[in-house]
C-alpha cells in the first residue's frame, strides 16, 4: 500500500517519541467537538458568574480580623453573641410586665342611679360616666382609658355599629383643685378646643364586644385626672341587645419596668460608648481612604446605636414635655433606617469600587428615605393630634392613615426586592473569590439572625394586642413582659458589637500602615492564608485606582 509523505513523517515522529496518535473519526469525533463547544460557551458565561483571580478590583483596604479568624474563633464569636442575647432574654423573663391595668365598672360611676326605675340600667347606653384615674407617677409615662361593653345578646350574629363619645377631662393640681384640661373652656393643653364628639366602632359577637379606646395621654401633667364620658347613638342598640355593663380599663406603663428600662438603656449606652471608642482607636493609625466599606459603615452605625440607646432618655421623666419622647422616636427610626442602608451599600460596595453619590448612594437613599419619612411623619402626626385632642384616633382619618400604611408597605417591598437583587449579584460574582466569600457569609448570617428574630418580635407586637389606637405606642405597650424589650434592644446592640469585633483591624501597630489588597487572591501565590499582606512598598505609594485606569498591570507582567 502506498504511503503519503505526511503519514510517513508522522510515523517517524511517533517512533521517535515512543507513542502513536490515531485521529478520531465518526460519532466519537462529533461528540468531543460538541463537548468542546459547550465548554467554551460555559467558560464565556462563567466569567460573569464567578470571576477568576485575575479580576482586579483595584482597591486597597485595611486587613480585617475576619481574614485571620479560624473556625474556633468564629464559633467563639457566635457563642458569645447568643450567650449575651440569651442572658438579656432571661433577665427580661424575670422582670415585671411592661404595662399595668386596673378596671372599674360603669355602673358604679353613674350618678344617682339607685333611685331610678330599672336600677339605672338605661344610663349604661349614654352615661355620663364620671371617673377618677389611679395615681399616675412620673414613671407611668402614658395613660390609656379603654372601654368594653357586655350585652345579653345570645343570637348568632355579628354586630358592627358606629357611635359617638364625648369626653371632658380635668386635672387635679397639688392642692387637689380641678383644672380643665380638655373641654369647652379648656385651658393649657386644650386651649381653644371645643368639646367634640368622636366616632368609635362597636364590634360585638354574642355577649362580648371588642374594646375601644376612649382617650390616650402621650405624657402626664397631673397625678390624677377626672374624666367624664358620654355615649351617643347606643340607645337603639341597648333596646335590642340590652347592655348589661360597661367596663373601663386604666392602662399605663409599669413603674417597675420603667426603672429597668432606664438602667438597661444606661448600660447599653455605656458599652456602646466604650466599643465605639475602641473601634475608632483601632482604625486611627490607618488613613480613612484605606478602610474597607464595612469598617466605614460600622464607624457610622456605632454612633447611631449610641443615639438609639438614647443617653438623654431620663429627660422624658424630668422634663414635663412631649419633646424628649419625640426625639427618642426620631433617633430610633434613624438608626433602624441606617441599618437598612448599611445592608444595601455593603452588598453592592463589595462588587463596585466607584462609589459616587449619584450612581451608588442616591438609588439606595430613594429606597430607604420613604421608610424613614413615613415613620417620622406618622409619629409627628399622632403626637400633634393627641396634644390638641387626647380623644383623637387615627381611625377617624382612616383614608390618609391607610394610604400612609400602603405607601410604607410598597416601600418595604421595594427595599426587599432591591436587597435580594444585590445579594444575588454579590454571591454570583464573589462566591468563588477567597476571603470575599467569608465577608459575604458573615454579613448574611448575622443579617438573617437579626431579621428573623425581629420578625418574630414584630409579629408578637401586632398579632395579639390591638387595644391601643396609637400605632406608634402599640410598638411598646403590646409587650407581655420585659423579655421582648430586652430581646429587641439586646439583639441590635450585640449585633453591632459582634460586627465591630469581626471587622476591626488585626495585627500590631506599625509606623507604616500595612494595607491589605481588597482582592486577597493576589497574595495566595506566595503567601499563606494566615499571614496575608498585599502589595509592595512601591504599590502602596500609587493611587488606589491607578491600576483600573491604566489596565491590568498583572497581566502585562
Amino acid at each position: 500500500m502506498a504511503t503519503t509523505p505526511s503519514s510517513k513523517a508522522n510515523a517517524d515522529d511517533a517512533s521517535k517519541l515512543g507513542y502513536s496518535y490515531v485521529t478520531p473519526s465518526g460519532m466519537c469525533l462529533r461528540f468531543r467537538q460538541s463537548l468542546a463547544q459547550f465548554s467554551d460557551l460555559f467558560s464565556e458565561f462563567n466569567k460573569y458568574i464567578a470571576p477568576a483571580y485575575h479580576h482586579d478590583r483595584c482597591e486597597r483596604s485595611v486587613h480585617m480580623r475576619l481574614y485571620s479568624m479560624n473556625k474556633r474563633e468564629f464559633a467563639t464569636v457566635f457563642l458569645a453573641f447568643f450567650a449575651c442575647f440569651g442572658l438579656g432574654i432571661f433577665i427580661g423573663l424575670a422582670g415585671p410586665p411592661i404595662t399595668v391595668m386596673s378596671k372599674v365598672s360603669g355602673s358604679s360611676l353613674l350618678p344617682n342611679v339607685s333611685g331610678e326605675s330599672g336600677g339605672g340600667n338605661g344610663h349604661l347606653a349614654k352615661g355620663p360616666f364620671v371617673m377618677r384615674t389611679p395615681l399616675m407617677t412620673t414613671y407611668s409615662q402614658q395613660l390609656w382609658i379603654i372601654a368594653k361593653l357586655l350585652t345579653a345578646n345570645t343570637d348568632d350574629e355579628m354586630v358592627d355599629k358606629k357611635f359617638h363619645i364625648n369626653v371632658q377631662i380635668e386635672g387635679l393640681t397639688a392642692e387637689h383643685k380641678p383644672t380643665m384640661v380638655y373641654g369647652a373652656r379648656a385651658g393649657g393643653l386644650g386651649m381653644g378646643v371645643e368639646l367634640k364628639n368622636r366616632t368609635r366602632h362597636l364590634s360585638c359577637s354574642y355577649e362580648e364586644c371588642d374594646e375601644f379606646t376612649v382617650l390616650h395621654f402621650g405624657f402626664l401633667d397631673y397625678a390624677h385626672y377626672i374624666v367624664t364620658v358620654r355615649f351617643y347613638g347606643l340607645e337603639a342598640f341597648h333596646q335590642r341587645y340590652n347592655i348589661r355593663t360597661v367596663q373601663f380599663y386604666f392602662k399605663s406603663y409599669n413603674p417597675a419596668f420603667t426603672q429597668i428600662e432606664i438602667w438597661f438603656r444606661f448600660i447599653f449606652v455605656l458599652f456602646t460608648f466604650i466599643i465605639t471608642c475602641w473601634f475608632a482607636h483601632t482604625l486611627r493609625r490607618y488613613p480613612m481612604n484605606d478602610w474597607s466599606i464595612e469598617q466605614k459603615w460600622i464607624s457610622i452605625l456605632l454612633p447611631l446605636l449610641l443615639m438609639f440607646n438614647n443617653p438623654i432618655f431620663p429627660l422624658i421623666f424630668i422634663a414635663n414635655s412631649w419633646f424628649p419622647g419625640m426625639i427618642d422616636a426620631l433617633m430610633q427610626t434613624t438608626f433602624l433606617c441606617g441599618l437598612l442602608m448599611f445592608w444595601l451599600c455593603v452588598y453592592h460596595g463589595l462588587r463596585q469600587n466607584e462609589r459616587k453619590f449619584l450612581s451608588f448612594y442616591l438609588p439606595k437613599l430613594i429606597v430607604v428615605l420613604p421608610i424613614w419619612l413615613c415613620a417620622v411623619m406618622l409619629g409627628i402626626w399622632e403626637k400633634c393630634d393627641e396634644l390638641n385632642d387626647p380623644t383623637y384616633s387615627h381611625f377617624e382619618d382612616s383614608q390618609n392613615y391607610n394610604g400612609l400604611k400602603v405607601f410604607v408597605s410598597i416601600a418595604g417591598v421595594m427595599y426587599l426586592l432591591y436587597l435580594g437583587l444585590l445579594m444575588l449579584k454579590a454571591y454570583s460574582e464573589l462566591r468563588s473569590m477567597p476571603y470575599f466569600d467569608m465577608r459575604l457569609r458573615i454579613l448574611t448570617l448575622l443579617m438573617l439572625i437579626v431579621l428573623s428574630i425581629s420578625l418574630i418580635v414584630t409579629l408578637q407586637h401586632f398579632g395579639f394586642d390591638t387595644l391601643e389606637d396609637n400605632f406608634i405606642a402599640q410598638l411598646y405597650t403590646s409587650y407581655k413582659s420585659s423579655a421582648q424589650f430586652m430581646c429587641f434592644y439586646g439583639l441590635l446592640n450585640f449585633y453591632l458589637y459582634a460586627m465591630a469585633y469581626v471587622y476591626s483591624p488585626s495585627g500590631p501597630a506599625v509606623h507604616e500602615p500595612i494595607i491589605a489588597k481588597d482582592n486577597p487572591t493576589f497574595s495566595m501565590i506566595n503567601d499563606s492564608d494566615e499571614e496575608v499582606m498585599y502589595g509592595s512598598d512601591e504599590e502602596s505609594r500609587r493611587p488606589l485606582n491607578s491600576a483600573c485606569r491604566k489596565g491590568n498591570d498583572y497581566d502585562s507582567d
